[in-house]
This record gives C-alpha cells, structure tokens and sequence, in this order.
C-alpha cells in the first residue's frame, strides 16, 4: 500500500496483458471511508483495508468491477456504479448496491461524467485538493505521459475526446489513473498536452 497523501493510499496490481499496473485507491474520510476501483489485493492489503473499514466502493466504469465484491464481502460496503454500466457490470458478477450519478458529492468527492469509453463512465473530483481521479477515460502509459485507450474498446471515440477534453475545465493538479502512472504534479498541463493531439 502506497501512500498518496496521508488520507489518500493506493495499492497496485500489474498488468502483464498491458504492461502496467491497475491501481485501487482509498480515501480517507469521516464519513466512512471509500475505496475506488479497487484491483486485487494482497492478503496484506486486504487485512489492511479491513482493519480500517470501508464504507462505500466507487466504480468508475463497468470494467473496473475488479475485486469490488471482495472487498464488499470483508468489509461490508456498499457498491455504487452509474446505471448506463450497471447491466453490463452486472452481467460480469458484479455485486451492486448502489446508482452513481454525474453530480453525485461523496464525502470530498463529486462525480463527473466522463462518457465515450462506457456510456456510464465518471471520474471523481476533489476540488479543495485540486485532486482528480480517472478510470478508463485516461491512462497513464508513462510517467508523466498520458494517452487514450485503443479506440476499438471505446464505445464512442469522439464522445470520449469531449469528455476529457471538458476535464481541462476543472482545477487540479494530481492526476490519479486507474490505469498506469498517475501524475502527482502539473497533471492539468499534462492532460492539456494529450488533448492538443485530438483530431479538431
């Protein structure tokens, strides 16, 4: 377990498909604390995220069910994911509770919509910290170096390219991937600069 900061930690999982890691995150907050997309877990990690409690699980899209159901079953959080992914997530064992909507304010973090890879696809944004969290809208293939996904598992290219480019209408300067290295410093430069290479 890799601390962000001292109330954001993030364990990783490589890829050896993709040659690089997917990566879960946990919050910290009083509410109740929420893990995000959450990759397998070592026993370690799992005992780890079990002796501090999770509240809720949050799923940036229908893929990143991941061990979601796992850390459901140890701990006893609820699962949410926006309704445009649930049937498919759904479809793939995933154990949901809950609907996510664009909008949505979970402790620190509201949910935006990030549609095109998934109709139902959000990142989460934590506008104090000036702290973006992403799943399959955006990857970290280097880094400090940010791409798209092959287009042939996007729904609907173009409409992704909107939604990341409308990301640059946010404040932040962390960028944290579900997929890859993430950028803990100038991420809005570094979004800024994948996004200049999108067809006009």
């Amino acid at each position: 377990m890799q601390t962000i900061s001292g109330d954001i930690l993030m364990w990783s999982w490589f890829s050896q498909p993709h040659g690089y890691n997917f990566n879960g995150f946990l919050i910290a907050d009083r509410s109740g604390d929420i893990c995000i997309d959450p990759v397998e877990p070592s026993e370690e990690v799992l005992d780890e995220l079990a002796q501090r409690g999770v509240s809720r699980i949050l799923l940036t899209n229908r893929n990143h069910v991941r061990s979601a159901n796992l850390i459901r079953e140890r701990t006893g959080a609820r699962t949410a994911i926006h309704p445009d992914d649930a049937a498919y997530a759904r479809g793939h064992g995933a154990e949901l509770d809950d609907d996510l909507q664009a909008g949505d304010k979970i402790g620190p973090l509201v949910a935006v919509g990030v549609p095109g890879k998934s109709p139902g696809e959000v990142a989460f944004y934590w506008p104090e910290r000036k702290l973006l969290i992403v799943g399959d809208a955006v990857v970290g293939i280097l880094p400090g170096r940010l791409s798209l996904l092959r287009e042939k598992v996007m729904d609907d290219p173009a409409r992704l390219r909107e939604s990341v480019r409308q990301l640059l209408e946010l404040e932040f300067d962390t960028l944290l991937v579900g997929d890859g290295a993430c950028v803990l410093g100038s991420a809005k430069e570094r979004l800024a600069e994948l996004v200049d290479t999108f067809p006009r």
